[in-house]
């Protein structure tokens, strides 16, 4: 069992919140074969805690923008420092730079395959990779 089309398409959106925020080491990881209460965990970090504030806040608008989904759970939102969004499907961690390396999140789901996640993975198919041509000035 892998996780679901549309938890991975979570992923993706989520992953490009994270990066528009300037969100560091972003890592989706497919933990449905391990836990069955939830797809995929997708985890990122930020070196302060307002970026980590920032980056779940893009997070959120974005997911309830595209989904219509918003978290039935947040935890650490105050603090800053590590906080988790639960989608059911999917759970987002954003971490401080200093808290993903003392839990070391990546570490303990290591045996579980990766998502990708990567910026060229959501561009939608029809997008030509080639410059539109701008018409000369006469």
């Amino acid at each position: 069992m892998t996780a679901a089309q549309f938890s991975i398409d979570i992923m993706r959106v989520a992953a490009d919140a994270a990066r528009d925020k300037k969100a560091n080491n972003i890592v989706a990881v497919d933990v449905s074969e391990r836990l069955g209460i939830t797809d995929a965990f997708l985890i990122a970090s930020a070196d302060n805690e307002r970026q980590v504030n920032a980056i779940v806040d893009g997070i959120e608008d974005v997911i309830a923008e595209k989904f219509d989904l918003h978290p039935v759970r947040r935890e650490g939102r105050g603090e800053g420092r590590w906080v988790l969004l639960d989608y059911q499907d999917v759970v987002v961690h954003v971490q401080h730079d200093e808290d993903r390396v003392f839990y070391a999140l990546d570490r303990l789901w290591s045996d579980c395959p990766l998502i990708d996640v990567s910026e060229s993975t959501t561009t939608p198919a029809s997008v030509s990779e080639e410059p539109a041509e701008t018409p000369e000035a006469e």
